[in-house]
This record gives C-alpha cells, structure tokens and sequence, in this order.
C-alpha cells in the first residue's frame, strides 16, 4: 500500500509524490531522474522546477489542460527543445545517472537512445521499408540482410508486419491513418532505442486505429521506458503505470495512475481529471 507525501516548496509550486515502500518493484533505479527542471522560451518560463523520476520498463502518462507545459517537458527528455532559438533549459535531466544537459553531451548519440513519436502520423515520402530503414542507413547499417531483418523484426514489434509484409515497396502514404502511425513507431523502434516518447499518439486516429495503439504500447512496455503525453484521462488510465498531472507548467501531482484517478491528493488533479476544469 502505498502513501502520498507532499512536498512545498512554496504555496504556488505544490507537488505530491508516491512513497516507496520497501521491497516494492517500484524502488528499481530510475530510467530518468528528473531535478529541479526549469525551461524557458526566450524571456518566457514554461516549467517550473520539475522533479520526476520515470521508471524503466514503465508506462508514464503525462496529462494536464492545453499549454501546462507537458509537450514542453517531454521534449526536455531528448533535448528536442534545442532546435527551438533562444530556449533554454536549467536543472537536471538524468539519464541513467548522466545528465543530459550538459553541454558536452553528443545530442545525436542520445536520440538514438530516445525514440520519439509525434501527434500525427508523420512517415516519409519513400517505400513502407524505407520508411523504416532510414534510420539504420543514417548511422552507416550497410548490410542488406540485417537491415532486412532488422525492418521485419520492427514492423512486428509495431504489429504492422502481417498488414504490410506483402507490399513493403509500396508508398507508405498509401496506408491508412493508424498504419501510418504504426509504421512510425516502427521507424522509431528500428534502432534500437531504450525509451519511446510519445507526443498524443492516438490523438488523430479513429476509435479502432487508437486500440490497436494502446494495445501496442502494453506490449512495448516488456522491452522500453514509455512516457506518453496525452488529453485522453480514459486513455491515460488504460495504458500507464504512473500518471503526472501538470498544470500551468508546474507538476502538480504524481502518483500510481489507479490512485490518481481514484483518490488524487490535489484538488486541481480532482477538478481536472473529473472535467471541471480544462
């Protein structure tokens, strides 16, 4: 069982926590430990002295109302906010034990780690299997045999090889909506990385594509560390381990999702999660 512990660093900035008890599963090492996060768009701050930790092999939904900075914070996680001019980031973002923003880090080496997908589906203009070879050709996998087998092995952790197994040379705008997506987590997944975010993955697709979505991400979290970014409290319910409420680019609340969306600690994770606000 375990206990929430509520920590102020002022009335404005009130973040409630779980409580390992010992012995539980959850007291693993962290994939990510998140310190004292602060990110700034030019003269504008959008998060305020994040700290989270974000375990591995786990799914990690992140939920709050439009502009509460939870894109923002996913992004910190592979330093695609970079590409952003004048942004900048203070704190710490650890990345099994090494921080990620230190200025000396190789940005390239640590996208291969960190696989992202984006609200829609976004695949290039080539073949099904080029679509996902591409990765692999660009950190210099020459070999057609395991670039071969490396696409079919990705396609079936994405669920999409039986659908496309027989048309890989065929454009890969030529699938459908929930395919495409599919096919970009597959894109993702072909190098290898250890985590998977994922920006609103489902946030354009029908009721039917967004299952198959969600039944993937179960099966994915076997193998990765999944944070996920979404505006679907029962979609968030149904695929993650632990929720984190954001607000006003502040983490209100983080907590077990079965206890955050049965008895929050926070009054605002209460009004938001029951449509009072948001």
């Amino acid at each position: 069982m375990k206990h929430t512990r509520i920590l102020e660093n002022d009335t404005m900035n009130r973040i409630t926590r779980p409580v390992q008890e010992p012995g539980e599963s959850e007291g693993a090492c962290p994939k990510f430990s998140v310190r004292n996060l602060q990110f700034f768009y030019g003269d504008v701050q959008a998060l305020f002295d994040i700290s989270l930790d974000i375990l591995p092999q786990k799914v990690t939904a992140l939920i709050g109302p439009s502009g509460c900075g939870k894109s923002t914070f996913l992004r910190c996680l592979n330093r695609m906010n970079d590409l952003i001019v004048n942004s900048r980031a203070q704190g710490e973002v650890l990345l099994d034990g090494a921080n990620i923003l230190a200025p000396q880090l190789d940005v390239v080496s640590l996208r291969r780690r960190i696989g992202m997908v984006f609200q829609k589906p976004n695949p290039f203009p080539k073949s099904i299997f080029e679509n996902v070879a591409y990765g692999l050709r660009i950190t210099g996998v020459k070999d057609k045999a395991r670039i071969a087998g490396e696409v079919e092995k990705s396609l079936k952790l994405a669920a999409l090889w039986d659908e496309v197994k027989d048309r890989l040379d065929k454009p890969a705008t030529s699938l459908s909506g929930g395919q495409q997506q599919r096919l970009c987590i597959a894109r993702a997944l072909a190098i290898e990385p250890e985590v998977l975010l994922m920006d609103e993955p489902a946030s354009a697709l029908d009721p039917i594509a967004t299952l198959k979505i969600e039944d993937l991400i179960h099966e994915l979290k076997q193998k990765f560390t999944i944070v996920i970014v979404t505006h679907n409290m029962q979609q968030a319910a149904r695929v993650s381990d632990t929720t984190a409420f954001f607000c006003m680019g502040k983490l209100i609340e983080v907590n077990d999702t079965g206890i955050m969306f049965t008895r929050p600690s926070d009054k605002q994770t209460e009004d938001y999660i029951t449509g009072r606000f948001g």
